[in-house]
């Protein structure tokens, strides 16, 4: 039976959507808070008490990342070979770590390989799918987080990592700042809409800022060079956002997982570390040297 809908009279208020119960956060903005605090605490004390160890912390990340990526590309059904892939990225990162970019190919490489083999004796149809499914998932994000574990390798290996984080975690915090207190024009709107140009202008000041403060002060380098850094990884940063989010798009998904309360997946946070890792590699390795 169909109930006929009545229009409402004249004088009727149109309905009104419920608010946003964050307002302009659009999140849960103190469970935001707490846990960036606790990762950032317990990544500054392994890295302060136990700086080598801090490379098993970027393969377990790599692998948790690999793991919500395929879980969400099941959505549009790829079955991404997982045992290749978990034990490529552990691989990679530890080739990475101890022999460079020539270990970190090779065990990229050794992972395809891995990859193809494991789909080809599976007698399950649509191979050809898992497997670019696969290397796309043992390149984002693995194959990129091993640049991570090249910064921790030389003996200021630390603060490689410090600055790498701290300029890419400013993104984050300066374009927030900005976007929530001054984005009036979005920047991508069929992408991601709640990102405005006044929020990358606050992103980049913000690294800026902090990427001066880093190599003048734990590289004895002149601050321009820190400033320059800065205003490349917020740009970069600001493009491994844009992309996640068209990937989520794509995938018919909001977040990557609820693993972190008002962040989303694990994904959702490394998004930005992930696609400066390469960036400030390069720049560190080319203005301090190994």
């Amino acid at each position: 039976m169909t109930v006929p809908i009545t229009p409402p009279a004249p004088g009727d208020a149109a309905p009104v959507a419920p608010a946003n119960p964050h307002g302009r956060a659009g999140r849960d903005l103190a469970a935001a808070v707490g846990v960036g605090l606790a990762l950032a605490a317990g990544i500054l004390g392994c890295l302060l008490w136990a700086k080598d160890a801090f490379v098993w912390i970027i393969a377990a990340a790599m692998v948790v990342g690999a793991w919500e990526l395929a879980r969400a590309m099941a959505n549009r059904g790829f079955a991404v070979p997982l045992v290749p892939v978990g034990v490529g990225a552990i691989g990679m990162i530890l080739a990475a770590h101890q022999r460079g970019p020539e270990g970190l190919a090779i065990a990229f490489g050794l992972t395809a390989v891995g990859i193809l083999i494991w789909r080809v004796i599976d007698p399950r149809p649509a191979a050809a799918r898992d497997i670019a499914g696969g290397i796309f998932t043992a390149l984002y994000p693995c194959f990129l987080g091993g640049f991570a574990a090249m910064m921790l390798a030389p003996a200021d290996g630390r603060d490689r990592i410090i600055t790498f984080i701290l300029v890419t975690a400013c993104s984050d915090i300066g374009g927030y700042a900005a976007g929530v207190l001054f984005g009036k024009h979005p920047m991508a709107p069929r992408i991601s809409p709640k990102k405005s140009w006044e929020g990358f202008a606050g992103s980049v000041l913000a690294c800026a800022v902090a990427g001066a403060l880093c190599l003048a002060l734990f590289f004895d380098q002149p601050w321009f060079w820190g400033a320059l850094l800065g205003a490349a990884v917020a740009a970069c940063a600001t493009l491994g956002d844009l992309m996640e989010s068209v990937i989520k798009r794509n995938l018919g998904i909001k977040d990557m997982s609820n693993l972190l309360p008002g962040h989303g997946g694990l994904m959702d946070r490394l998004d930005s570390l992930i696609m400066t890792a390469p960036l400030c590699w390069a720049v560190l390795h080319l203005v301090v040297g190994t």
